[in-house]
């Protein structure tokens, strides 16, 4: 699976090289529709952190760091570490936070450090030509990595398989929220929330650890 899983990083990599370099450092960039719906998925990662206490995160699939600024606006003392499989994203993130405190950057697919959040946005869409189950290893093989790297929980996103079927695309990995649940909930914690109440296409996954 090593091999396949290294296939798949350099696909990812190279779709999102190409996005960056046809929108810029935007949420299109990113590859998503807009500023709005970026918000309110931000809004639900954040739900895993405890509020007003500091704390270190790992944003795996980071890009340019957007995540970073909504953290800033919320929480007053924390370290952020972003992780990218894109060079390009990289470069424009350290470009765009060079001058910023307890923030760093760097390629690749895991963490260097355990932190005590991680978060996954929008890293399990993108499936191109990658089959079912190849995606579906590739999805349990990186939310091992977060469990791993992740001291108090994690939180991550994907496209919901409820999603209307006129409007589903080929390329793009729609996951079953319940199977993801079941999965959290017997691999990872007791305490696992599934938030599938917002006005997106898709589903957010809250793993709460004992410290």
């Amino acid at each position: 699976m090593e091999s396949d899983k290294s296939g798949i990083l350099t696909e990812v990599a190279d779709y999102y090289s190409s996005k960056l370099a046809q929108h810029g450092e935007t949420p299109q960039g990113v590859d998503w529709n807009g500023k709005e719906g970026q918000y309110l998925r931000f809004q639900k990662l954040d739900m895993i952190i405890e509020k007003n206490k500091p704390f270190s995160i790992n944003d795996v699939g980071s890009g340019y760091g957007a995540f970073y600024d909504f953290l800033r606006e919320r929480h007053p003392s924390f370290s952020y570490n972003g992780i990218d499989v894109s060079e390009d994203m990289i470069i424009a993130a350290k470009m765009r936070y060079q001058d910023k405190a307890r923030v760093q950057f760097h390629v690749g697919s895991e963490p260097e450090q355990v932190a005590d959040y991680g978060v996954a946005s929008g890293i399990f869409n993108v499936r191109l030509g990658r089959s079912d189950s190849e995606w579906s290893t590739y999805i349990e093989d990186v939310l091992d990595t977060l469990d791993r790297t992740s001291r108090l929980g994690f939180a991550f996103n994907c496209l919901t398989s409820y999603s209307d079927v006129e409007k589903m695309r080929d390329y793009l990995y729609y996951a079953n929220p319940c199977a993801l649940f079941d999965l959290c909930k017997r691999r990872y914690s007791r305490n696992v929330a599934l938030l599938h109440d917002y006005d997106l296409y898709e589903f957010t996954i809250l793993v709460r650890k004992q410290p």
